[in-house]
């Protein structure tokens, strides 16, 4: 012990000199992956993707408005009405069979493909009936991407270029897509790796690299909103990392709706979430509210893990 006079000395300052500006420290887990709510109701998780993205100003591109599925008898959607920004990510979430698939795929008509499905309600883009739209144009602007990657037999290079020697009448040549099909590969976070082997088979390609040749494949047609069906469902934790940084990197230029089973995914790519149940939508908002502070008890139940 030091002392002066028989006097006990204060312990020495440290001073500790950082060159960069100090982190924010993840708030623990309550076991389940949800991260405590703090005093605002907002997720550490949603406080870290606050900071890793750029502020967009969204604009509505869809809306549905008291939007019904049926299929024969059974009722799988029952009256939705919701938004779909670009700049946001809207997140499709609930338990199997709750209708979030359905809603989906309705957005761009796919739903009619089954003979047995009925729909009441609007479904419109940017204003406009999506049931005055030709359903090829209509599926050209609403892209959709599926669970698993489903490239066609073909080189890197002809997958993305597809949609655009389809959509013309006059076949363009290589010389003339190559600018579309790069720029393409560079949004969907892929060109780095293939850059040097466009002509080779797309099978070849791990699945995630599949995948985000999927996405190239949407984007090169210039969709304005982006339908994924649980993409990272098959796909190992590294590709969905890269999956999950690519969609939020596109947001600011399409809007995007994921559905997805994996909370934390939810948590991570979603600017805001839609929780359904039987068919019924239960709770809509800001993903920090709905994983924070549900305002639903069933919405709470879920996001806690207390069914699924």
């Amino acid at each position: 012990m030091d002392s002066l006079n028989g006097t006990q000395l204060p312990p020495p300052v440290r001073r500790i000199m950082v060159e960069d500006a100090p982190t924010i420290a993840p708030a623990p887990s309550n076991g389940n992956g949800i991260g405590f709510a703090s005093p605002a109701g907002v997720t550490s998780t949603s406080l870290g993707k606050q900071m890793e993205r750029t502020q967009t100003v969204p604009v509505e591109r869809m809306r549905t408005e008291e939007l019904s599925i049926a299929y024969g008898a059974k009722l799988a959607v029952d009256r939705v009405s919701i938004s779909v920004r670009q700049g946001e990510v809207l997140a499709l979430i609930g338990p199997s069979g709750c209708g979030k698939t359905t809603l989906l795929r309705s957005l761009n008509r796919l739903v009619d493909l089954t003979p047995a499905a009925s729909r009441s309600g609007q479904i419109l883009l940017d204003g406009a009936d999506v049931d005055r739209f030709d359903v090829t144009l209509l599926r050209r602007r609403v892209g959709m991407l599926f669970q698993q990657p489903n490239p066609f037999p073909m080189s890197i290079f002809d997958n993305v270029a597809y949609g655009l020697r389809e959509r013309g009448s006059k076949r363009p040549s290589r010389r003339q897509l190559e600018p579309a099909v790069l720029e393409a590969l560079h949004r969907a976070g892929l060109f780095e790796e293939v850059k040097d082997n466009l002509d080779h088979p797309a099978l070849a390609l791990s699945g995630g690299q599949q995948q985000r040749l999927c996405i190239a494949r949407s984007l090169a047609v210039q969709p304005e909103v982006l339908l994924l069906d649980e993409p990272c469902s098959a796909l190992d934790p590294i590709s969905t990392q890269v999956i999950e940084k690519t969609i939020v990197g596109l947001r600011a230029e399409i809007a995007i709706v994921i559905v997805t089973h994996n909370l934390q995914q939810a948590q991570r790519v979603a600017d805001h979430v839609a929780f359904m149940y039987l068919g019924d939508l239960v709770e809509y908002g800001e993903a920090a509210q709905v994983f924070g502070a549900p305002l639903a008890e069933r919405t709470r139940e879920y996001v806690s893990g207390g069914f699924g």
